[in-house]
């Protein structure tokens, strides 16, 4: 199975510090080398500018190639995604204003094309433009950190 991270899931994962959760580390450092976990060049400029944890900064720079450029299928299935008005809200207006980087539709294109499982520590809510909420739309796979390691079977 294949994982396309979000953001939220890295920020979650800064909270593992290498030197008290080096197990983790290591199986998650293996599972990125056999491909099983990848993400998109969104995710990275979202977190270039939000993480705040020195040791995620350096596994980010370590890892670059993790973090995919869409490919074209990818951004039409973004086209099919804000085909959807209600998801038109994946972006919000002060980041069309800004010209922050906006990850959640690229993540959702790239487990759709590559039939892969969405990580995002979003959660589902009624009539939302959550990840979750458009993967159930286009049944695509998602789950969390706490879901990635039980499919995956890690234990520590």
């Amino acid at each position: 199975m294949i994982y396309v991270f979000d953001t939220s899931s890295f920020i979650v994962l800064s909270h593992y510090f290498p030197q008290r959760f080096p197990s983790f580390w290591e199986q998650f450092d293996e599972a990125v080398s056999q491909g099983a976990v990848i993400s998109v060049r969104e995710v990275y400029k979202e977190l270039d500018k939000e993480a705040s944890k020195e040791h995620l900064h350096d596994w980010l720079k370590r890892n670059k190639q993790v973090f995919l450029m869409p490919s074209e299928e990818e951004t039409e299935f973004v086209a099919e995604i804000f085909a959807v008005t209600h998801f038109q809200y994946l972006v919000t207006q002060k980041q069309r204003l800004k010209g922050t980087p906006v990850a959640d539709p690229f993540v959702i294109a790239s487990a759709r094309i590559d039939n892969a499982c969405v990580v995002t520590e979003e959660s589902m809510k009624p009539n939302a433009a959550n990840i979750p909420n458009v993967c159930e739309h286009f049944s695509i796979q998602c789950t969390n950190i706490e879901g990635f390691m039980r499919r995956e079977g890690w234990q520590f």
